[in-house]
Parts: structure tokens; C-alpha cells; sequence
């Protein structure tokens, strides 16, 4: 039972990311006796308790909370001793264990709500949700080790807890976790006895997890456990995150908006400074604040083909660089950063602090200084190959306009998690033709993909076609020129469609008239080839619908070609031999 009695200027019950936020808060406006209580044995956030050097109680309950009347201080029993204060919050949530899932979902033991695997150290992990409680449990797994991916589609920043807001960008700078703000899964099914997200938007290929976890909102916390008299859930001095309107003596209180509002309501003596990044705006933060706070990856080379086309490479600050050929990692940079164009991007003001985010296929440079088949994944740097991307009207493009400006040395966003399916895992024969066909910069993944076949010492036929408009758009032609005077088995072949003293020739005309044959003596045999295609989408032609189903396009793609000649679609759960990039 509880002896002896504290006395506190406010206490917290819960160490939940928001009820740390109101506790760094009242420390930071010079409440010297702030106390939370957490039920738990630890909190996943310690590092906010230690720089405030807060005080904590853990695996202590709460027995009754109550109001004198006389002082307007509140009372908290708990099963160690009573605690006084001018305030308290309650933080604490708890979890509705009747909650479905909102997607569809295979039942499996590996997908659940709220129950985070305890061994996690080296798994997949996609967490689901757009709360505190999504952040929270996303930093539990990173803490355990997990390599976490956060679906949080429609999850607004701005309205998380300091707390939740501020771990969580430290997470992606540190590349321990991936934030997917656009995207969450349609549903979740099993190959192998593995969750599988899929997606509906081609932003965002299916990608397989060993655990899946869906953040529940948390149901408000149960008053009537903690013992909460009528006489409290009526007085000013009990704030709630959340509940029903008239237990709330803050209405709506939530993120960054909560302790200014405590501290009017029952500490007016204090000034409240602004609190961090939440408080930053573009008009009184310095870039290279932003630039600290966010990125995580320094340019290493920048080597513009031409004006508009380039190969760089990025070193990240923390993790590994380890990927397979094919595969695809985020490049990011701040809307606050200057465009080498004159277009002004849609709702600046509101996007000011946020970052600019694109997926790009890894690409792979061919030689190494010694002239030897450079071991690009033993590297710890990436490299991409990217071309600017000019505004249109219906398009203003956010991130090429600002890389353009970039140069060795400079600063950058590198996403935690490499990913994609477009790898050359189906290819385990090393006599079969494998055939790679890219329009521009879709040409880079294929350069990683042959690196990886020559040094594997692949010995049948490989191809390399990339249609682009001008003979000064081939960035890697002097590399893939040497491979073909190095290996009898590898052939290019550059296609410009803007040259005068070229023929105009896009890969479907190369596909109908049997090209390859005739340049290289190379057949497309559907028994003995594949196909990689990655590039502008009228070039691939995937068709629309499923099975008997499906309806070409009307602009004739490569993939109608193929599968007219007995190729077939590498789908999910339908392997074949005409494998693409989705990622466009």
C-alpha cells in the first residue's frame, strides 16, 4: 500500500511519447518538480528522461486520483505512496483487444495489433498506423534491432507529439527506420508463410515482411481503473489526451499543442518558449538547422553527363549500403532548398519544412580505378543516375529542380530502406539469354544487374538496349563499349531517336523485326530467355486487369510483343520470364 506523501508541481501518468512531450515541456518552462509514473519497467524513449533529467517511477500503479477542494491540487495514490500536484496529466491509453484490422488480412500469428514481435533484432517489420502509438511502437522495434518500414499514409507530422515528431526523424537520419507518408497497404496476405504488403499505387511495389503490426488509435484511458473520482474528472487540475468532451478539461488537446495549453490553463506564471521543429517556420529557421535535423547522407561524386542528365553517388552517416542489383533506395531534400528553375511549387509555405522524396533504381558504375569489374556492393556509397525533370502544367516537379543545384560535398537525404523485387533472382541458369531493355535513366538498375552477371561469370547471351533521344543522353556508353570488347557475351545497344544520321528505331520496332538476331545473333527463344524491362510505362505496356481479363493498351508496349511470342508476365504468385520495374 502507499506510504508517505510527494509533492510535485505536475505529474504525469503514462510515459507514452505525448506525456513525455508535456513533461520536456513543463522542464523546459522551469518546473523543477515534474514526475511522471509509468506502470511499465521501462519506457522506450529514455533518452528524453535523462537530457531533462526527469523524474520517473517505474512499475508503479495507480490506485484512485482525486481533487482536494481546498487547494485545487490533485491526488494521486498510487501502490507505493500518495503524490500531490498543481496538475496532473493523464497520458496512459489503453488497447481495444477486439480491434480489426482495417485492411484485409490472412490470419497468421506473424500480423497483429499492437503486439510487436519481442524478437525482433535483423527482421522486417511493417508497422501500420498514423499515431503517437505508430511512432511508438515503430522506435520499440528499431530499439530491438528490427529493420521497420512505417506505413503511415496521411499521417500528418505536425500533429504528432515533439516527442513522437522528433524521434522519428532522428530514426530515418540514422537510417534505422523507412517512413512511407504516401502509402499504406490495400491488404495483407502470405507467400511462404510471410506477410505480404500489397499495394495498389506502382509508387510502392508489394514488398514481403517477417512481421506486420497495426498501431491501434488506443482507446482512451480507463478513469474508472485509475480510480478517478467525479470530483477530479470536473476540476481544471486533471488534463486528458483524449476522452470523452466532459472529462476533458482541454478540449481536443493533442502534439505539440498540449503543454502550451496546460501551462495557460494552470501555470500562468510560466513563459512558454516554442518547442523545436514544430515551432520552426520559413520565415525565421536557417537552412542549415533543417539541413542538420534532416539529412543523413553526403554527395561523394556529381558528374553531370550533360546539364540535365547525371551520375552521383551518396554516402549515408549510419548504416550499410547492402542491396542487390536492380533494387531501389529514397533520395530526399527540403522544399526549403533553392530550384535551378523559375517554378514555384504548389502550397510552398505549408511544405517549406518538409522533405521532397523520390524512390531511384541503384545504378552501378563498371570499372573500378584499376580497370577491373568494379564490386559496386562492397562499396559504402550508392550510386543513381538521375535526369532533371522540367515543369509542365499539370506537373511541378519538387526534387531534380533542387538536386541540380548539388555538388560533391553537399548534403542529402538517404532513405534506411533499400528495397524491390526487380532483381535478378529468377535468373539461376548461367547459360540462358537474359535480355535487359530501358528507356533514359531506366537504363540504370540494368548496369548493376550486368556488373553483377559478368562478375558472377554468366556465359549465355546478354543484351543491353536503351532507347534515348540524343547520342549525349548515354551516360554510360564508353563503360558498356569496353564490356562488349571485354566479353564475347555481352552486347549494347544504344538506340538515339533524335539523331539526324540515325534511323529512328524504338525497342518494339527492335522486338517485331528480330534485332538482336540480326545485330548479335542473339534469338529471343521464350524457353531459354529473360527479359528485363524498365523505363517509360508506354514503352513495357502492362496490361489492365487480371486473367482472361486483361486489355492491352492501346499504344503497343514490349510486353504485348513478348507474350505474342510465348513469353509470359513475372506476376505475384505467377512467376515468368518478362520481369519489371514498377517504381516509375
Amino acid at each position: 500500500m502507499a506510504s508517505g506523501t510527494t509533492s510535485h508541481d505536475l505529474i504525469i501518468v503514462g510515459a507514452t511519447a505525448g506525456g513525455l512531450s508535456v513533461a520536456e515541456g513543463a522542464h523546459r518552462a522551469g518546473l523543477s518538480r515534474v514526475h511522471v509514473i509509468e506502470r511499465g519497467e521501462s519506457v522506450f524513449m529514455s533518452e528524453v528522461i535523462s537530457r531533462n533529467d526527469l523524474s520517473i517511477s517505474y512499475g508503479e500503479n495507480v490506485i484512485s486520483i482525486d481533487v482536494d477542494e481546498a487547494t485545487g491540487e490533485v491526488e494521486v495514490v498510487t501502490d507505493r505512496r500518495t503524490r500531490r500536484a498543481r496538475a496532473c496529466v493523464i497520458s496512459e491509453r489503453e488497447f481495444d483487444p477486439y480491434l480489426e484490422p482495417p485492411i484485409p488480412v490472412t490470419a497468421s500469428s506473424r500480423v497483429t495489433v499492437d503486439n510487436p514481435p519481442s524478437a525482433a533484432n535483423g527482421a522486417d517489420v511493417m508497422v501500420i498506423g498514423i499515431s503517437d502509438h505508430a511512432v511508438e511502437l515503430t522506435i520499440q522495434l528499431a530499439d530491438r534491432g528490427a529493420n521497420v518500414v512505417l506505413a503511415a499514409e496521411g499521417m500528418e507530422p505536425a500533429r504528432l507529439s515533439p516527442i513522437a515528431g522528433e524521434i522519428l526523424a532522428t530514426l530515418e537520419r540514422q537510417r534505422r527506420a523507412t517512413v512511407l507518408y504516401r502509402s499504406s497497404p490495400q491488404s495483407i496476405g502470405s507467400r511462404a508463410g510471410f506477410p505480404m504488403a500489397y499495394f495498389e499505387d506502382r509508387r510502392t511495389p508489394d514488398l514481403e515482411f517477417d512481421h506486420v503490426v497495426f498501431a491501434s488509435s488506443r482507446a482512451p484511458a480507463d478513469l474508472d481503473a485509475l480510480g478517478v473520482t467525479q470530483r477530479a474528472r470536473a476540476s481544471e487540475s486533471l488534463l486528458l489526451f483524449a476522452g470523452k468532451a466532459e472529462e476533458i478539461a482541454i478540449p481536443n488537446a493533442h502534439g505539440p499543442d498540449l503543454w502550451p495549453r496546460i501551462a495557460a490553463a494552470r501555470f500562468p506564471e510560466l513563459t512558454v518558449e516554442s518547442y523545436g521543429v514544430r515551432a520552426w517556420s520559413r520565415y525565421t529557421t536557417l537552412e542549415n538547422e533543417l539541413a542538420e535535423h534532416y539529412y543523413n547522407a553526403t554527395i561523394t561524386m556529381f558528374e553531370p553527363t550533360h546539364t540535365d542528365l547525371w551520375r552521383l553517388r551518396v554516402r549515408p552517416d549510419h548504416g550499410d549500403t547492402s542491396h542487390q542489383a536492380g533494387q531501389y533506395a529514397t533520395l530526399g531534400l527540403g522544399y526549403w532548398e533553392p530550384r535551378i528553375d523559375d517554378a514555384v511549387d504548389a502550397e510552398l509555405d505549408e511544405k517549406w519544412l518538409k522533405l521532397v522524396r523520390r524512390s531511384y533504381s541503384i545504378s552501378s558504375p563498371i570499372f573500378d580505378d584499376t580497370g577491373y569489374l568494379v564490386d559496386a556492393f562492397e562499396a559504402d556509397e550508392l550510386e543513381f543516375y538521375i535526369v532533371l525533370v522540367t515543369p509542365s502544367e499539370d506537373n511541378v516537379p519538387g526534387l531534380t529542380p533542387r538536386l541540380a543545384l548539388k555538388k560533391p560535398g553537399d548534403r542529402v537525404f538517404l532513405g534506411s530502406k533499400v528495397a524491390g523485387r526487380y532483381t535478378l533472382a529468377p535468373v539461376l541458369d548461367p547459360s540462358r539469354t537474359v535480355i535487359f531493355l530501358a528507356t533514359g535513366t531506366g537504363e540504370a538498375p540494368h548496369n548493376a544487374m550486368v556488373n553483377q552477371l559478368l562478375r558472377k561469370g554468366h556465359k549465355g547471351p546478354i543484351v543491353s538496349a536503351v532507347t534515348v533521344r540524343q547520342w549525349s543522353d548515354l551516360g554510360y556508353r564508353s563503360e558498356h563499349d569496353d564490356l562488349v570488347a571485354r566479353y564475347p557475351n555481352y552486347h549494347y545497344m544504344p538506340l538515339p531517336t533524335r539523331e539526324a544520321d540515325v534511323p529512328k528505331t524504338y525497342l518494339q520496332d527492335v522486338i517485331r523485326d528480330d534485332g538482336f538476331d540480326s545485330h548479335f545473333g542473339v534469338r529471343l527463344d521464350a524457353a531459354t530467355t529473360d527479359v528485363f524491362l524498365c523505363g517509360n510505362p508506354a514503352m513495357i505496356g502492362l496490361p489492365e486487369g487480371k486473367g482472361d481479363d486483361k486489355q492491352w493498351p492501346e499504344t503497343v508496349g514490349v510486353t504485348q510483343l513478348l507474350v505474342e511470342r510465348g513469353f509470359t508476365l513475372d506476376e505475384r504468385g505467377s512467376p515468368g520470364n518478362i520481369h519489371f520495374e514498377e517504381y516509375w
